[in-house]
């Protein structure tokens, strides 16, 4: 008899891939489930909820080491809001560092978009731009995109 939810089932119910939650396991996010006769995964309501919780962080775009950090608080919560508070402060500081990214990559856009007049013909402004590497200042920042 089954006690548990499979990995399909938990991922249907959280609205995730079973990939994902076979990743949180290998990165130690979540723990090892109990296994079936037939050798399948079974997910407690523990599992439910740290699934939750994670996937609650990713949806604020912390990382997997933040993650695990709020998790080993959540874990041990005694005393533990002043290193929750200074986790998120930090997460605070770099979302508006990308903040400020995305707008300098947005006024660069901008000024690219600008370089266009409509021309009628072989040429055209943000074309020429590109070829002549005009956005190379982003392409230093990341250098794989």
């Amino acid at each position: 008899m089954k006690t548990g939810l499979t990995i399909g089932e938990l991922a249907r119910q959280l609205q995730c891939q079973p990939a994902t939650i076979r990743y949180y396991e290998q990165e130690g996010l979540l723990p090892a489930p109990t296994r079936s006769g037939g050798n399948y995964r079974l997910y407690g309501a523990a599992h439910q909820e740290r699934l939750s919780f994670i996937r609650r962080c990713r949806s604020l775009d912390m990382t997997l080491e933040e993650i695990r950090t709020l998790l080993q608080l959540h874990d041990a919560p005694a005393g533990s809001c002043r290193a929750v508070s200074s986790v998120l402060d930090e997460h605070i500081g770099h979302v508006t560092d990308r903040i400020a990214e995305l707008r300098a990559l947005q006024r660069q856009l901008r000024a690219l978009r600008d370089s266009c007049a409509h021309e009628t013909g072989d040429s055209c402004g943000i074309l020429d731009a590109l070829a002549r590497d005009e956005g190379r200042g982003r392409a230093a920042a990341h250098p794989g995109g």
